[in-house]
């Protein structure tokens, strides 16, 4: 169940312990499954439960993937019980610090902004754009939300748009220019009597919601399954039966990139390639109950793997390296024809 699911809806309490057990069989992801976990608790109500699991995370000694993520956070969460001062110190600590990672920075600023302090909301969301977008072609889909969150606040503050303004209305794809969006006069409809604002207010809202669920949708990718060379090399020599999904290493990694583009084609968005490997492929097997011979495990794997946040998006910027593991550029390897 999606974290963001109405309290109504389901059982919050249940799933977050659900996602810590999870945790438990999995250590190696504990700290995307402990993230849900986390989420779920502020849900339901329980935001120093919520705290502790972020605690955890960081108190365990574990290279964390996103430590900067998960103070960030932590400081939203104890900010909405009252711990506002300690939450400042972290916010403060981050920007300090200046990770290259956008999420830790949308998290602080949106904080920031949701208890009306703008002019500092604005200077954070002004800080990482700077930082992480300074002299970039073209803005990586994890920054927009730092574009739009700072034309947002920009608009509250009655400020004159800015080349940076601009780079947001670029990227920006709804059909809503951001300035209606963010227009800190527009009308509140519903309580108006004109048919006419009603309506322009519902388009609005439809558009809002529909850039909130693309959001929320972006950590759980429709995953494409990737085996390196030595690993598609141990799984077939143990499950000879798979050479029928895999007659070669080469037209596996072509068959990847030519699924993904036909998937992008049909417009499914958030689309990534989780990496296999043969010991938690015989685990999942193991759990699942069923022999790793069968080729019908392989896309319920994949969807394990991106559900436990193993998932890198695709495609990957052209200057990246290729997400073949083969050290060149995307744009040089299995981008060239992108």
């Amino acid at each position: 169940m999606r974290p963001d699911t109405p309290a109504e809806n389901v059982d919050h309490t249940a799933e977050a312990a659900r996602w810590e057990r999870t945790a438990g069989l999995y250590p190696e992801d504990a700290e995307a499954l402990l993230l849900r976990a986390a989420a779920h608790r502020e849900l339901s109500g329980d935001r120093p439960a919520a705290t502790a699991l972020y605690d955890r995370l960081l108190t365990s000694g574990a290279d964390l993937d996103s430590p900067f993520l998960v103070r960030a956070l932590k400081a939203s969460n104890l900010w909405e019980y009252g711990h506002e001062a300690e939450a400042r110190a972290i916010i403060d600590g981050i920007r300090t610090a200046s990770p290259r990672d956008p999420a830790p920075w949308v998290i602080v600023a949106e904080a920031l902004e949701s208890h009306d302090e703008l002019e500092q909301a604005h200077e954070t969301f002004t800080q990482a754009v700077r930082l992480l977008l300074t002299d970039v072609q073209e803005p990586p889909y994890a920054t927009h939300p730092l574009l739009f969150g700072r034309h947002r606040v920009r608009r509250m503050l009655g400020a004159t748009h800015d080349e940076w303004d601009a780079l947001a209305d670029t990227v920006h794809t709804l059909p809503i220019t951001l300035d209606e969006l963010h227009d800190p006069k527009r009308v509140w409809s519903l309580g108006s009597e004109n048919p006419a604002e009603l309506e322009a207010e519902i388009t609005r809202l439809r558009a809002e919601l529909g850039a909130y669920r693309e959001a929320l949708s972006r950590p759980f990718p429709v995953a494409v399954l990737h085996w390196p060379a030595g690993e598609l090399a141990e799984l077939l020599s143990a499950y000879p039966t798979l050479e029928a999904e895999y007659p070669s290493h080469g037209e596996h990694l072509a068959s990847i990139e030519v699924a993904l583009r036909e998937l992008a084609g049909s417009g499914t968005p958030n689309l990534g390639i989780v990496t296999g490997t043969v010991p938690s492929y015989e685990a999942f097997a193991a759990s699942e109950g069923a022999a790793p011979a069968d080729a019908t495990l392989l896309p319920q794997y994949a969807t394990t793997l991106a559900a436990r946040g193993r998932a890198v998006a695709w495609p990957p910027e052209r200057a990246a390296a290729c997400w073949c593991g083969s050290g060149r550029a995307y744009g040089e390897c299995h981008g060239t024809d992108a």
